[in-house]
Order: structure tokens, then sequence, then C-alpha cells
């Protein structure tokens, strides 16, 4: 028999991804096997290696992918076949999340357990709502409590009559379902009716929704709001501190659905920036970047790159191709002594910076025209040696208008950008018209999400703002039949945030 692994009871935290734990993201990194809760943000499961296994196991009201005793028998099963499991728990294992259930029944078998503690939502949907559970002019007690007890108990565990007197902060988890009986057992036992109620679902998501009231009042609100599981129900005075602390919800982007349809690898900038600003964000990939498919041609333009008077950088992709070649070739950036570099754009700066590399000529415009009009201006480019590593679909534009001033130019595909495909459920949002902008970063981008949705839907979405980072982008989405709402001042991610921060920041929900 194999020696027993180890289970992780992680806490995945109440949904915003960026507030797991870092020791939780540590036991991610080390999982072989990640088995995961409804509650527990799937974005989450990027943190664990590719070669993972990973388990879904969600329970929502009324569905229940396993039940907890067949949970509890897979987590063993895995423990004892000497794995490292991760069991990945909305908010905190041990509030509420029945970690104690699991990890008695690992210990029973000789499983070794790690908690790992998440930030529970009874604390941080309140907190993103507005409303802290304590104030020290209104209330130093809170209460947690469960909305719906185990139906097998023969007498409620909750002394109704002790928190309806006790006073202070109630806090219920898991509770909309039985919102009613909540009411009617506070009132009941004497819970002044106009104490203020809030239910906050989907807490700490771009998608949180907040219903205000009092105990007279919230059932008839909440049933008018049509909320649905999961969400936190608080009840006490410091509800009413929402009005001026609430922060969230008045992001500027807040409640907007926002596409991002650069390389998984580059999206992260951009969706970073839209998540801080409050939106939703869906990754939905229409490009990949790969290598030449035949290296040749760049690999000999960077062994002789020494040659050549000028080097012009167009794209991040294109440095990072250019310095993958010249590693293998095992040269670094000393081989550029004596060539000067022209660039496009803060991140391609910034990139050849990482290489100790400053370059001589940026242009005021990020565009491949006005890095030809910069140059021109600056430099006579009869006989000039410009060397151009570049996309495999880029327009010509560029080197022509070079060798029509009299240089030399030398193209090579430096990488190739292909068609991807996101993922199958992301096209939903799009059919449920619950998409309000797509983003798009390069012509590239345009293209292929316009063939894509063609192909997918037959059509392209209407009502939906194309956002564009610059004029070239923009073209070739109005070629392929879009309307361009809007265009960054400049064409960068920093830029497109800005232009879509003013345009949208007045009409937010």
């Amino acid at each position: 028999m194999s020696k027993p692994g180890i289970v992780y009871l992680v806490g995945a935290g109440p949904g915003d991804p960026g507030l797991l734990t870092l020791r939780g993201r540590d036991c991610l990194a080390i999982a072989e096997v990640v088995v995961y809760d409804y509650l527990a943000n799937p974005e989450l499961l990027a943190h664990a290696p590719a070669t993972a296994e990973r388990i879904y196991v969600g329970k929502s009201a009324g569905q229940h992918t396993l039940t907890q005793e067949q949970i509890n028998a897979l987590l063993v099963e895995h423990g004892l076949a000497g794995q490292c499991v991760v069991r990945l728990k909305g908010g905190d294992p041990f509030v509420f999340g029945r970690g104690g259930e699991e990890a008695l029944a690992l210990q029973a078998v000789g499983v070794p357990v790690e908690v790992v503690p998440g930030v529970t939502s009874g604390i941080a949907a309140p907190a993103y709502a507005g409303i802290p559970v304590t104030h020290r002019t209104l209330t130093s007690l809170v209460t947690f409590a469960t909305g719906h007890e185990d139906p097998e108990k023969d007498e409620p565990a909750i002394d109704w009559a002790a928190l309806a007197r006790g006073g202070g902060t109630l806090v219920f988890y898991m509770g909309v379902g039985n919102l009613p009986g909540i009411v009617a057992r506070l009132t009941q036992h004497g819970r002044c009716p106009e104490t203020p109620v809030a239910l906050i679902g989907q807490g700490t998501l771009p998608t949180q929704r907040v219903v205000e009231g009092t105990l007279a009042t919230i059932v008839a609100r909440v049933e008018e709001a049509r909320m649905k599981p999961p969400a936190i129900i608080l009840v006490g005075e410091v509800v009413s501190l929402r009005r001026d602390l609430r922060w969230f919800d008045r992001k500027p982007l807040f409640g907007r659905t926002v596409v991002v349809t650069r390389s998984r690898p580059q999206a992260s900038a951009l969706a970073a920036g839209l998540r801080a600003l409050g939106a939703r964000v869906l990754l939905f990939p229409t490009i990949r970047i790969a290598e030449p498919a035949d290296p040749a041609a760049l690999d000999a333009a960077v062994r002789g790159v020494a040659a050549f008077d000028w080097v012009l950088f167009t794209s991040v992709n294109a440095v990072d191709s250019v310095f993958a070649a010249l590693a293998a070739s095992g040269r670094d950036s000393r081989a550029f002594g004596g060539v000067q570099l022209g660039a496009i754009g803060p991140e391609t700066v910034e990139r050849l910076r990482t290489h100790g590399l400053r370059p001589d000529l940026i242009p005021s415009r990020f565009t491949s025209e006005a890095l030809f009009e910069t140059l021109r201006a600056d430099v006579d480019l009869t006989g000039k040696r410009i060397l151009l590593p570049r996309a495999d679909i880029a327009p010509a534009a560029l080197p022509d208008s070079l060798r029509q001033a009299g240089a030399q130019v030398t193209e090579v595909i430096a990488y190739r950008t292909l068609p991807d495909r996101p993922d199958p459920a992301a096209f939903q949002a799009f059919r449920d018209a619950a998409v309000d902008v797509v983003t798009f970063t390069s012509s590239s981008t345009a293209r292929n999400f316009a063939a894509i949705l063609r192909a997918e839907l037959g059509t392209l979405p209407e009502n939906i703002l194309y956002a564009s980072i610059g004029p070239e982008t923009s073209r070739t989405a109005r070629a392929e039949g879009m309307t361009i709402g809007l265009e960054a001042a400049e064409a960068t991610v920093p830029g497109l945030l800005a232009a879509l921060t003013a345009n949208l920041k007045s009409t937010t929900p």
C-alpha cells in the first residue's frame, strides 16, 4: 500500500479571485488533484499545474453533483493513493463549509490534513457592499448563523429568542430560500420590524447585487428583485452605513461585462485593469502566438544583426521572438552594439528595456505610419539597411513605405498570429445578450473575432459597444462590418482603459 498523500482544505474566498490567500495559491501550485466547489471561482484553477486532475463537486440549492459522503470518499481515495490533493472550498473551510466533516473523514483513515483558512463571505460580502459588520458607535457584537439547518435535526440549534434579544449584527449564510421564516422568527421574538436588513448576492463579484429594506419590508423587496442564491443576509443597524460607505458598486465599470479578445498570455494586463474598474471580464481569446513555421530566416537575421543600421520593433511579440532566437544562438543584447532601434508603444519599449536596450526612436503616436514618418523626418533612409521582424500577417504598408524612401528592408517572420478558439461556454454570454463591450487590441483580434462569431452565431452581435485600441485596429474592424463606438486616444492598454472609463462612467448602473 502506498504512503498516504496529503489533503489541503483550502478556503477559496468569497468569489473575487484576488482574495485567495498566498498560502492557498502555493498549495494549488503543487496540487496533483483539485476538488472544487460551486462557490470556488473557476479562475483559481489557473494556479494549479496543467497536469493536475480537476474534479467538480459543486452543490447549489437543490442540485448536488455528489453527496457530502461521496465527496468525503473521493478525498479519502486520492489521499490514500499518495496524491497531493487540494480541496478548494468557497469562503472558509470551517465556516459553514463542512470542512470539519471532511477533515474527520480523512483523519479516520490516516490521511494528513492541512487547513488553509479563507476569507469568509459573511465578512467579505458586507465589506464590498460598504457595510462593516461591527462599528464602535453601533455594535460590538456580530453573530454568524446558517440560514438553513440540517433538516434531519429534531430540534433547531439556533436559539431565535437569544438572537432577537441579543442585538448586534446578524449574518445568515445560505438563507435566501428561508428568508420569510428568518424574518418571522426574529420579529416574533422581539426584534424591531424597523431593523435595517440587506441581502448581498454574488458578493465581491462584478455581478454583486444588494437589496436593502427592513425586517418589515425585505421579503417583498427581495421577491420583487427576484434575487437568487447565493446571498448573505445581514440584519442590524450597520446596514444604514452603506449609504456613505458603498464603494465597490460605484466603480466606473461596475456591472459591465467586457470581452477581452487578446491571446491568453497577453490578456492579463487588460483583464486586471478592467477588473480594477469593476467590470466583469469575459476572456474570449481570438488569437494565439506561435513560432514561425520555418525559423531559418529569423535565425539568419539574428545572427547577422550587426550588419543592419536599424531594427524596428512593432510589437512585444516581435521583441520576445527575436530575443528567443538570440538566446538560442548563445548570444545576448550585446549583439545589437552599433545598431539603432525603433519601437512602437510603451509596452514594446519596456520589453526592450528589460533586455537592457533603450530605443533610439519612439514615435509619439503608436502606429506603423507614425514610426515611418518619425524615422523619415530624422534619418536619410537612402541605402539604410533595416531589419523588420514582424508577424506573418502584418500589413505591407510599413516595409513598402521604407523601400519607397530608399531603404533596404529585410522582412522576417518573427512569429505567427493564428486563430484561437474560445471556450464553448464563452459564447453563451453573446446568446444571452449579456455582453456590453468587446475590446480589440490589434487588427488580428478584430478579424478573428468576426470570423469566430459568424461561424458560431451566424452573425455579429448588435447593441454592443466595440472598442478599439487605435486607428489601424479600427479600420480592420470596420472592414469586417463592425461599428467602432470607441477608440483609444493613445494606442495602449492604459489608453483603452481610460477611454472605456470616460465613455461608460456616466451610464454605469
